[in-house]
C-alpha cells in the first residue's frame, strides 16, 4: 500500500493563492479531493485546490451537480492550482 503524500510546504503554497481558481472570488481555502479516502482521512496533499467557500461547498456537498460533475470540477481546480503554484514559483521541482 502506498503512503499518503503529506507536505506542509505544498499546503502553504496552495494557501498563498488568494483567488479561487474556479470563479476568481477573493479568499480561499485549501480544499482536498473527496475521493479515494476513508472516513476522516484526507486525500494526498498534492490533490488539493485553492477554492472559495462557495466553490468548495458546491464540490463537496452540492446537490446541483452530479457526483461525476463534482469530480470533474475538482480535477480542473487541482490542475489550475498546480499551474498557479508553478507560475508563481511557490514550489520548485527538485
Amino acid at each position: 500500500m502506498q503512503t499518503t503524500y503529506r507536505s506542509k510546504k505544498w499546503l502553504a503554497a496552495v494557501g498563498q493563492i488568494e483567488q479561487c481558481v474556479l470563479c476568481g472570488t477573493w479568499g480561499t481555502q485549501v480544499a482536498h479531493r473527496n475521493e479515494g479516502k476513508g472516513m476522516g482521512i484526507k486525500a494526498d496533499d498534492c490533490a488539493c485546490a485553492a477554492l472559495c467557500v462557495c466553490c468548495h461547498d458546491s464540490i463537496d456537498n452540492g446537490n446541483k451537480l452530479t457526483r461525476d460533475e463534482r469530480r470533474q470540477l475538482m480535477d480542473r481546480a487541482i490542475v489550475l492550482t498546480v499551474i498557479q503554484i508553478a507560475r508563481r514559483g511557490l514550489v520548485v521541482p527538485a
